[in-house]
């Protein structure tokens, strides 16, 4: 296996914190962990998303595997299984998250 930098532009770590870096990536891919979802359903389990917003969110999952398009209007999106590969550091981070509440809510 490779050894990357995470200092370096060429790192795919880079590459992927990237990909989940902003405020709603993680959301998105935490509302479609326990199954697809339609766009109306996941917004509205997602307190405070605008439809913009989650439109660029998707979008930016889609372009990047993370997320499995709806073959119709109307349809379900779905976490692709790069996705679902993502969420047991997604899981970790959360998890620290909330143990640490408290003090990130003095930050």
């Amino acid at each position: 296996m490779t050894e990357y930098d995470v200092l370096l532009a060429d790192c795919p770590a880079r590459t992927a914190l990237e990909l989940i870096s902003g405020t709603w990536m993680i959301v998105v891919l935490v509302g479609l962990a326990h199954g697809p979802q339609r766009y109306s359903d996941l917004r509205r389990r997602s307190g405070g998303i605008t439809k913009k917003m989650l439109s660029q969110t998707l979008a930016r999952a889609v372009d990047g595997g993370l997320v499995r398009r709806p073959d119709q209007r109307g349809g379900a999106y779905a976490l692709s299984a790069l996705g679902e590969s993502l969420l047991v550091p997604v899981t970790a981070l959360t998890t620290w998250a909330e143990t640490h509440a408290d003090e990130l809510a003095e930050r």
